[in-house]
């Protein structure tokens, strides 16, 4: 079956499968294993994750943080077997939304598809910010000139930056994923590198002696049952899964990959691995080389938790290498902007495809066969959105990126549900579809809607945040699920746009027996 659609102001006719899956015009192996795992910890940006967590967690569970690590992977591995699942029968770049659709019909995937879109232009834009403030003090530390280092500090220059930044970010994944894994080779093998230096001469530091607070690595550390409370370890498997999210990027980029219904699958397998590993190898080395107490370099010192590297630099890698650390925190969240935009302009795509969304969103560019519009209007989005915030209210802009775990945890665990679901009538099929279609899909998704309630009860509280709150409850909450119920309101504006996308008549809900078979 054949259908033709409008792309770039030319007519292109693409492939509808019986089930209702739709061809986008994407351009087609452009990507293998590696450059899809790539893709995959880009995205997570591992380095900025541990320079913005280590000192968080470390101040939650204390000696539990790599234990912590290991149990925020849990869930993540979980929910990474149900996308490699349902990729396999269904190889279609809106992932989340797409398969949500299809297992729970159009309300419920559209929300999910919601849900995505969010929370990556929430993380875009702290992605810029980010970047710019290590750009200008990386600058700093290159000229050894504080004045240099404090043009972070001027609103106008890190504004004018951060839009700079974003729109180079925008450039390269509108010119395709040929582009997109030129750089990002570069700039994961970059962090990499510089992770593992770093895990070497923390080492040799905790080996010497060389800090006060160090300490002689044990296996209780690993431990997650020896958390003192409750509430602690709740509070850092927030920021643990945090630091997995992003992984699923490697999956939008399926049609686009070789062998697209395995090959996302297995890249995101073996891109949790790469940043499971990293993260437990740094975190034992820094806590062995300076203790995770909250004195001096302590991990914990809450002077320097929110940015452990900028504090470790220096006293653990020396001057010369240490600006490498910058460097690759620079890398990291220059890298995950620019990988960012890859989920939200092709589950824009996949949405407007399916006339979830207006049609002009499933234009594809004619030379670079990428989501040109939809990539166009993230960057635009992610830059107005981080300049009105900033300039409106600082304490908006952190409380809106607290938001973020509940965004995260809401469209993972639908999509982990929705592949047991979807499955069902195949789970007695084999022992492996029983497991990896339906028990571990379901334990994911059951442990992400464990936090997702947890941190909304959290977020009830002022303290939680930047401190502000709205008629006496916390502004993360008012932020949060505000932006879920306006996904409610703009699915009720699109209902009466796209009466047939609603109605399943567009997307259907039908597991043919050819799409269950591996």
């Amino acid at each position: 079956m054949t259908q033709t659609v409008t792309r770039s102001g030319t007519e292109a006719t693409t492939q509808t499968r019986a089930d209702g899956v739709r061809g986008k015009g994407l351009g087609g192996n452009s990507v293998g294993l590696l450059g899809s795992a790539v893709i995959g910890v880009s995205t997570v940006a591992p380095v900025y994750c541990l320079t913005s967590t280590l000192g968080s967690t470390a101040g939650e569970v204390g000696v539990q943080m790599p234990a912590v690590f290991l149990a925020g992977f849990l869930p993540m591995l979980l929910v990474a077997f149900a996308y490699r699942e349902l990729n396999k029968a269904v190889p279609d770049c809106g992932t989340s939304f797409t398969w949500t659709v299809k297992a729970f019909g159009p309300h419920v995937g559209w929300m999910c598809g919601w849900g995505l879109v969010i929370a990556t232009v929430i993380v875009l834009s702290n992605l810029a910010g980010v970047a710019t403030s290590y750009f200008w003090l990386l600058a700093g530390e290159i000229t050894g000139s504080d004045e240099i280092a404090a043009l972070d500090g001027n609103k106008a220059v890190h504004i004018l930056t951060c839009l700079a930044l974003i729109a180079a970010a925008t450039a390269i994944s509108y010119r395709g994923m040929t582009t997109t894994k030129g750089v990002q080779y570069a700039l994961v093998a970059l962090q990499l590198v510089v992770l593992a230096v770093f895990v070497a001469l923390a080492l040799q530091k905790a080996r010497s002696g060389s800090f006060s607070g160090h300490l002689d690595f044990s296996w209780s550390w690993l431990n997650p049952f020896e958390v003192k409370s409750f509430a602690a370890f709740s509070a850092g498997l927030s920021l643990s899964i945090f630091m997995y999210w992003g992984w699923d990027a490697c999956l939008t980029a399926n049609e686009e990959t070789v062998g697209s219904e395995r090959t996302p699958g297995r890249a995101a397998l073996v891109a949790m691995v790469v940043l499971v590993g990293s993260y437990l190898t740094t975190g034992v080395a820094a806590q062995m080389a300076v203790g995770a107490g909250t004195d001096g370099l302590g991990l914990a010192n809450p002077e320097t938790s929110d940015n452990v590297f900028a504090a470790l630099a220096g006293p653990v890698m020396g001057g010369a290498l240490g600006v490498l650390l910058f460097l690759a925190v620079l890398a990291s969240a220059a890298a995950s902007l620019q990988t960012t935009f890859i989920p939200v302009a092709r589950t824009v795509l996949a949405m407007a495809t399916y006339e979830a969304l207006p049609p002009s969103y499933a234009r594809v560019h004619e030379r670079f066969r990428t989501p040109g519009r939809a990539t166009l209007v993230a960057g635009a989005a992610t830059a107005v959105f981080y300049t009105v915030m900033t300039l409106v209210s600082e304490h908006v802009l952190v409380d809106t990126i607290y938001a973020l775990g509940l965004m995260i945890c809401f469209y993972y665990a639908l999509t982990a549900f929705a592949c047991a679901w979807y499955f069902r009538d195949v789970l007695t099929r084999s022992v492996r579809d029983a497991v990896f279609k339906g028990l571990f899909p379901v334990l994911g998704g059951l442990l992400l809607t464990a936090v997702f309630g947890k941190t909304l009860y959290d977020m009830w509280d002022p303290a939680y945040g930047s401190g502000s709150a709205v008629l006496g409850v916390g502004s993360v909450f008012v932020i949060g699920v505000g932006l879920l119920l306006l996904g409610l309101v703009l699915m009720a504006a699109m209902r009466r746009r796209s009466q047939a996308f609603f109605r399943g008549e567009v997307l259907t809900t039908r597991t043919p027996a050819l799409v269950v078979q591996d």
